[in-house]
């Protein structure tokens, strides 16, 4: 690695301190980091979907450390910024808030979010008390390291069939107060619903583009107030569509014709280090 932790924490937080929006995509490997970075992208952050796919796994399903193995080959492959997805922090408690962000700085990672969603369908999110006392801890084990680690709270009702706008402001800026970074609320319905949010808080906001007829444009989101905009799986998703439209054209036809349309192996080559 060529450019160290604390260099790249202090990209990270001068992306978040320039004017308007940046665009950060979600790779889910080492190839697709390095791919990513060639083509001029600032940071890059993991996604639990994507890594989730990666293992064969459904996402929620992954382990604590099979989620920091990944995002330590994602952040050791490139020399711009990397932030994790990291769920819930793989506990319910505080404590375990905490000790996924110790982890998250220790795989190389300058940044990462902890969600407020519990994956208990019959109560899908933390109450209020508990999901401020967990970014708390998130935000005082994050402010103990040796660099700016950036720390993003996710309020995740819209995603956890609890569409209540107030509900999502409130959460989020009780986050704020609680120590948090930037400020994420996956799955707002429509620019309205952004702007509102953005007009409510002090910090930062990430939009996540990924979701049908609800991803909008760069100057739709900057001119709404967001700051940063993730690409959740969506990455992931359309290199699957490939996978499978290439395999389906092979397996019910007999043909090959997807090999005239994909990338050459030179070109894949140059994005790749030695």
């Amino acid at each position: 690695m060529s450019v160290s932790q604390a260099d790249k924490a202090k990209r990270l937080r001068a992306l978040h301190e320039a004017p308007g929006a940046f665009v950060i995509p979600n790779p889910w490997d080492a190839g697709s980091a390095r791919v990513l970075e060639a083509m001029g992208f600032q940071a890059l952050a993991t996604s639990s979907g994507a890594k989730a796919g990666v293992l064969g796994k459904r996402d929620g399903r992954v382990t604590r450390e099979e989620s920091l193995a990944n995002a330590r080959l994602i952040a050791g492959a490139v020399d711009i910024p990397v932030i994790g997805d990291l769920e819930k922090g793989f506990g319910d408690t505080p404590e375990a808030a905490a000790l996924t962000i110790r982890g998250a700085a220790e795989a190389g990672l300058v940044g990462g979010s902890i969600e407020d969603a519990t994956g208990n369908k019959d109560a899908p999110l933390f109450d209020l008390e508990r999901a401020v006392a967990r970014v708390a801890a998130a935000s005082k084990a994050a402010k103990a390291l040796p660099f700016p680690f950036v720390l993003t709270a996710r309020a995740e009702g819209f995603l956890r069939g609890k569409a209540d706008l107030d509900d999502v402001i409130a959460r989020l800026k009780a986050f704020e107060a609680a120590g948090a970074d930037v400020l994420f609320a996956p799955g707002l319905p429509d620019l309205a619903a952004v702007k509102k949010v953005t007009s409510a808080i002090g910090k930062p906001f990430n939009f996540m583009v990924g979701i049908p007829k609800k991803s909008f444009s760069k100057a739709e989101l900057e001119a709404a107030g967001v700051k940063r905009i993730s690409l959740a799986t969506s990455l992931w998703k359309a290199a699957m569509t490939g996978l499978i439209e290439a395999a389906t054209e092979v397996k019910d036809k007999g043909t090959f014709t997807y090999v005239d349309r994909v990338v050459s192996t030179a070109t894949l080559s140059g994005y790749m280090k030695d």
